[in-house]
């Protein structure tokens, strides 16, 4: 079978990904939708497997066993939601005092080893930081990005954002905790951040969501917290709510930033799949560690 170079792949491909990694359509929609584009010995079947992320050393930036880090995974009481949520927790290993905590919201998947590397460098750039799983309650992350999304599906979107606030009010609890905490998150993730700051008002003391669907705009004036928010340049799912979002932030003067990164797709900062944009995330990330060091780290 020809090797698929994702790079040269029609336009109406990654549109029709977008789509598949989102639910709106199903696998069959998506293999019959790009078979059209599947020319010179690449299959359907050829490109999906092409596009599906890539797990492992290459793909990790901070090794589960590092040991400038320690790690542990704890389980939340979350009574509004599915009664338990387990999250993977990582702090520097030689902290010593109390730490500015980070929620590290996933993708609309699970806790995936990507979002526990995001983690894992969180805790590499000083913070407590928590990744809790929306899939506890089904058994936790299937260990396939493609079941994981099925998994999600099934969930109340109520319960899953309870049991993501009941990590957050954890984070903020624990005893070798500042009582400061941001959040972040990548697409579904991105919203939830979006709704921390809504939810949360002056208990969040900042957010920095990527590519994440926006808040109702009456709820905006509940927000208290910075935002810092991340999009793709071509992302017209998502872009489309941004300027309603936009003017509400400014009408109720809330303190923000937006970023269009040029030539990026939905899911630019996942760096385990094709979309990556190294650039983009380097800027991206260091962007949002300058945001969470003003912030959350300043007491």
């Amino acid at each position: 079978m020809t090797q698929v170079n994702p790079k040269e792949l029609h336009p109406e491909v990654w549109k029709l990904f977008d789509k598949y990694v989102h639910g709106l359509i199903d696998r069959r929609g998506f293999l019959d939708g790009t078979a059209k584009y599947a020319v010179g010995g690449i299959t359907a079947v050829g490109i999906l497997e092409a596009l599906a992320p890539k797990y492992g050393e290459a793909q990790t930036q901070i090794q589960p066993n590092d040991t400038r880090i320690k790690t542990e995974t704890v389980e939340v009481k979350s009574p509004d939601g599915y009664g338990m949520i387990k999250a993977y927790v990582a702090r520097p290993a030689n902290a010593t005092g109390r730490l500015p905590g980070i929620v590290v919201i996933h993708e609309n998947r699970g806790l995936n080893p990507h979002t526990q590397d995001i983690v894992r460098r969180f805790a590499l750039a000083g913070f407590m930081a928590a990744g809790p799983d929306a899939l506890t309650s089904l058994g936790g992350y299937p260990g396939t990005d493609e079941v994981g999304v099925e998994m999600q599906r099934k969930l109340e979107q109520p319960k899953m954002l309870a049991d993501f606030l009941a990590t957050a009010r954890y984070l903020k609890g624990r005893p070798d905790s500042t009582g400061r905490i941001g959040v972040t998150g990548f697409c579904f993730g991105g919203g939830i951040a979006n709704q921390f700051a809504v939810q949360l008002g002056a208990d969040l003391a900042a957010s920095s969501p990527f590519y994440g669907g926006q808040p109702r705009a009456e709820d905006v004036p509940k927000i208290k917290a910075p935002l810092l928010i991340h999009y793709a340049e071509s992302d017209e799912r998502i872009n489309a709510g941004w300027p309603a979002y936009e003017a509400a932030l400014k009408a109720n003067k809330i303190p923000h930033q937006a970023f269009f990164y040029p030539g990026t797709m939905h899911g630019f900062f996942n760096d385990t799949t094709p979309r990556y944009d190294k650039d983009a995330a380097a800027l991206a990330w260091t962007r949002t560690l300058d945001h969470f060091n003003k912030h959350v780290k300043t007491t």
